[in-house]
C-alpha cells in the first residue's frame, strides 16, 4: 500500500479523537473558541520554527485556503453540531467525497468514474449506519451550515491540490500559513460571540494541548502533505475514517454500545473509502503532472527525481 496514503490517513483518524476530548477534557459552551485555541496558536508556532512567510500572490492564495480549510469548515462544523444530533452532522461531512469529485471535474478537469460516484455514495450510507439515531431530528439552519462546511472543506481541498505549494515551500510552512490565517478569523468572532472561560482546569489546558499539537498542527501537516502527493478525491475518502474512528474511540474509552446496523455501517464505510482508492491512480497523477510541466517546461522532472533541461 501507498505509504503516503497510509499516512494521510493518520488525519481523519486523529480527527476522529476529537469528540471525546471535546465532550471529556473541553469547557461547556466554548465551541469557537476549541476552534481558535486548535489553529492559531499552533500556526504561530509552526510559523516561528519555520521562519518562512509568504510572498507574492501566496499572501492571498494562504489567506483564501486557510480561510476554506481552517477558518468557514470549523466555524460552521462546531455551528452544526450544536444545532444538529452528531450522526446528523456526520452524515453532512460524509457527503465531502462526492462535493470534491464534482469540484475536481470542474477545476482540475478530472471526469468522475461511476466507481468513484459509487464509492461516494456507498461511504455516506455506511456513515448513516454509523451514527445515525432513529430520533435524530432535522435543523434547517445546522444542514445549511453542515452543507456550508461541508463545500468549505472539499473546495479547500481542490484549490490545494490546483494551486500546490510555492517553489522550495515544504509542507510545514504551507500548514502554518493556513493555521494562522484561518486562527486569525476565527480568534476575534470567538472572542466576540463566547468570550474566555472564568477559569481552566489542567484538565482543560491537556485537552486544548491535544488539539492544537496533534489534532491540528501534525494532522494538518499530514493532510496538505498528502493533498500535494495523492489526487484530491483519495484523500477526499480518506476524512470517512473520521467518524469510524469516533464510533470506534466511544466503543473502546466511552462505554458506548455498538448495534449491529452499527458493525455493518463500518464495514461499508471502510468498504467506500477502500474503493475510493482505485480512481486515484497513477493515471490522475500524470495528468496533472503533465498540466505542471506543459504550463512551466523548465521545472519538469524526471523519474529519478532530477531536473530535466528543455531540450534546445
Amino acid at each position: 500500500m501507498n505509504p503516503m496514503l497510509v499516512s494521510t490517513a493518520i488525519t481523519p483518524i486523529v480527527w476522529g479523537t476529537t469528540y471525546a476530548v471535546t465532550t471529556e477534557f473541553l469547557p461547556d459552551d466554548r465551541p469557537l473558541l476549541a476552534a481558535a485555541l486548535r489553529a492559531l496558536p499552533a500556526g504561530l508556532v509552526l510559523l516561528a520554527v519555520t521562519r518562512l512567510l509568504p510572498r507574492g500572490s501566496w499572501w492571498w492564495r494562504a489567506a483564501v485556503l486557510g480561510t476554506l480549510n481552517i477558518g468557514v469548515f470549523f466555524a460552521m462544523l462546531f455551528f452544526a453540531a450544536y444545532r444538529l444530533p452528531g450522526g446528523v452532522a456526520a452524515v453532512l461531512g460524509a457527503a465531502g467525497p462526492l462535493l470534491t469529485i464534482g469540484l475536481s471535474a470542474a477545476l482540475l478537469r478530472i471526469r468522475p468514474t461511476m466507481i468513484a460516484i459509487g464509492a461516494g455514495l456507498l461511504g455516506m450510507l455506511g456513515v448513516s449506519f454509523v451514527v445515525l439515531r432513529p430520533e435524530a431530528h432535522l435543523d434547517l439552519l445546522g444542514i445549511l451550515a453542515g452543507l456550508l462546511g461541508t463545500a468549505s472543506m472539499a473546495t479547500g481541498t481542490v484549490l490545494t491540490k490546483r494551486w500546490g505549494r510555492p517553489a522550495g515551500v515544504g509542507a510545514l510552512p504551507f500548514t502554518a500559513w493556513q493555521l494562522t490565517a484561518g486562527g486569525l478569523l476565527l480568534a476575534p468572532v470567538a472572542l466576540a460571540v463566547e468570550g474566555l472561560p472564568a477559569t481552566l482546569t489542567s484538565t482543560n489546558l491537556l485537552g486544548y494541548g491535544y488539539l492544537a499539537t496533534v489534532g491540528t498542527a501534525l494532522a494538518y501537516w499530514l493532510w496538505f502533505r498528502g493533498i500535494a502527493a495523492l489526487p484530491a478525491t483519495s484523500v477526499a475518502f480518506l476524512a470517512l475514517l473520521s467518524p469510524v474512528t469516533a464510533a470506534v474511540l466511544g466503543w473502546l474509552a466511552l462505554s458506548q454500545t455498538l448495534r449491529p446496523v452499527q458493525v455493518l455501517g463500518l464495514i461499508v464505510a471502510l468498504a467506500g473509502t477502500l474503493l475510493g482508492q482505485l480512481p486515484a491512480g497513477a493515471a490522475v497523477n500524470r495528468r496533472m503532472r503533465s498540466r505542471r510541466m506543459s504550463a512551466d517546461p523548465s521545472s519538469q522532472v524526471g523519474s529519478a527525481g532530477r531536473q530535466v533541461k528543455p531540450a534546445l
